[in-house]
């Protein structure tokens, strides 16, 4: 989850907006004293969520808000086709009902999902401290990760051109090539970070992105996302082994690192850039 967005134009229309999906899908907000007023903000306000009651009990609405031009493709239809076509047995709320709307040049979609009782393990993308998880939470996640891999989609989460652009450029660092063809591709969630997924009881949540990637992409990009914690880091490593101590899992990493150094540069989560560039290294050096 992101900060409320420091535009108050913003705040308005999209609180304006997740009201008008309730009264659409027939949803009424929770009250306060239920928890009412929790909002969960996207990336630059794009996105707002909130507990709603709705035709199928307690549920959380979704608002996702694009420009007429920039509305449709991957994101725009990733949680219906994920409803569609991941198994069930990769925990994640059930999208029930979806409304779309325009208001001149704004596009709005709602979606209204089951409720996930409990919240995301931090508050964040970036680990800030040791997680209390349990054995089985480690094992429903690789179950997870392992079932999603062998779905068959022509949904796309990374792309060859962005490796074959972005990894010599951020990871020139190295002074030595860096090879940019995975070993292998399968299906991933394509934004495993800690916000998106809930504990004790495991949910993955937030499908916008999900498609093919290079194997191993998820485990690699929550391991990075886990790098300001040590402990939990060398925990990731510990339970996604089978994934993480392959060649797959080692490029996966170069990647995910790759993406990080990227958006740092452009503010985002910075304070992970010196054991970011430190990882790379140890990955990607040789013997590797």
């Amino acid at each position: 989850m992101f900060s409320e967005p420091d535009d108050p134009a913003v705040v308005d229309r999209m609180r304006a907006a997740h009201a008008a999906a309730c009264a659409a899908l027939g949803a009424v907000p929770c009250p306060p004293a239920s928890g009412g007023t929790r909002e969960a903000w996207g990336w630059q306000g794009r996105t707002l969520g909130k507990p709603a009651t709705g035709p199928y009990g307690p549920g959380w609405l979704r608002v996702v808000h694009s420009s007429v031009e920039r509305a449709g493709g991957k994101l725009w239809t990733g949680p219906e086709d994920a409803e569609r076509l991941v198994p069930r047995y990769v925990p994640r709320p059930r999208l029930h009902l979806v409304r779309e709307w325009a208001e001149g040049d704004d596009v709005y979609r709602a979606e209204l999902y089951d409720c996930v009782a409990d919240g995301a393990v931090p508050a964040a993308p970036v680990l800030g401290e040791v997680p209390r998880l349990t054995p089985a939470w480690w094992s429903g996640l690789r179950t997870a990760i392992g079932g999603l891999s062998t779905v068959r989609t022509d949904r796309t989460a990374v792309r060859q051109a962005y490796l074959d652009r972005a990894m010599p450029k951020y990871l020139a660092f190295l002074g030595r090539p860096v090879p940019t063809a995975p070993p292998a591709w399968s299906t991933a969630h394509g934004d495993l970070h800690w916000a998106n997924l809930a504990g004790p009881q495991l949910s993955i949540l937030d499908w916008e992105g999900w498609g093919t990637a290079p194997a191993g992409y998820d485990a690699a990009l929550l391991h990075a996302y886990s790098l300001a914690v040590p402990e939990t880091a060398e925990r990731v490593r510990r339970e996604l082994s089978d994934i993480l101590a392959s060649e797959a899992g080692r490029f996966a990493e170069v990647v995910v690192i790759t993406e990080l150094l990227q958006s740092a540069e452009r503010g985002d989560n910075r304070e992970l850039v010196p054991a970011l560039r430190q990882r790379a290294g140890e990955v990607s050096g040789p013997g590797r």
